[in-house]
């Protein structure tokens, strides 16, 4: 068995600024307040994203206050699911991966995403992303500030042990994660890290992308 658990922005697909253009929407439903800034995103949980953004803007706030901003969230993707699909774009390589993974003996694949889960669901809907994703057994971010707490509640909820899964990310903290909870980690440098800093944070496998879909079927079902 080896359970993918895939990262979701930047990894599969790019939404080309409408996820920013969304999270300011949900933001200034939520608070009163436009959003003039937004704190660092990159590999961050969206809760965790919208108490640091609120603090930006002088703002504290409770988990209730993040429980609206999802449901804001959601709202603006629903609402915005067009732009989302014309705007944004699927990563190259992603779509052959996961329909490659999806025929493989033994392979189940989830998703390990700060996104909230409906927001997560909306999105690899949007681009047709979503047909081999079991989000049961899948993470998110209204389930733990801390990614690598979201690997451990993937696998419980899998019921498998670290050694049966690969996470498949494209930052720093993809890589940590995957240190912190002893899984492996493949990384895939299709966002705004690069090798080289994907390397320095200590991933063995590196990926330029997900293009090369036999290698990376290899490296996900290795023995």
């Amino acid at each position: 068995m080896v359970l993918v658990l895939w990262d979701i922005d930047h990894t599969l697909i790019d939404t080309r600024g409408v996820g920013r253009e969304l999270s300011a929407e949900a933001f200034s439903r939520t608070t009163g307040q436009k959003m003039r800034r937004q704190a660092k995103i990159d590999g961050i949980t969206e809760a965790v994203i919208f108490r640091e953004t609120a603090k930006l803007h002088g703002l504290t706030t409770t988990r209730a206050d993040f429980g609206r901003f999802a449901q804001e969230l959601v709202a603006a993707h629903l609402r915005r699911s067009a732009d989302l699909r014309e705007r944004g774009q699927v990563l190259p390589g992603a779509s052959a991966a996961l329909d490659a993974l999806a025929v493989q003996p033994g392979v189940r694949q989830t998703a390990l995403t700060g996104n909230v889960r409906r927001v997560a669901e909306i999105k690899l809907e949007v681009f047709g992303l979503d047909r081999h994703i079991d989000w049961e057994i899948g993470a998110y971010g209204e389930d733990n500030d801390v990614r690598a707490e979201l690997v451990r509640i993937a696998l419980e909820r899998a019921g498998l042990t670290p050694a049966e899964a690969v996470l498949v990310g494209d930052t720093p903290a993809d890589v940590e994660a995957s240190h912190d909870s002893d899984v492996r980690i493949i990384a895939v440098a299709s966002g705004r890290s690069g090798q080289a800093e994907l390397r320095a944070a200590g991933a063995d496998v590196v990926l330029p992308s997900l293009d090369d879909t036999e290698l990376f079927l290899k490296l996900v079902c290795r023995s």
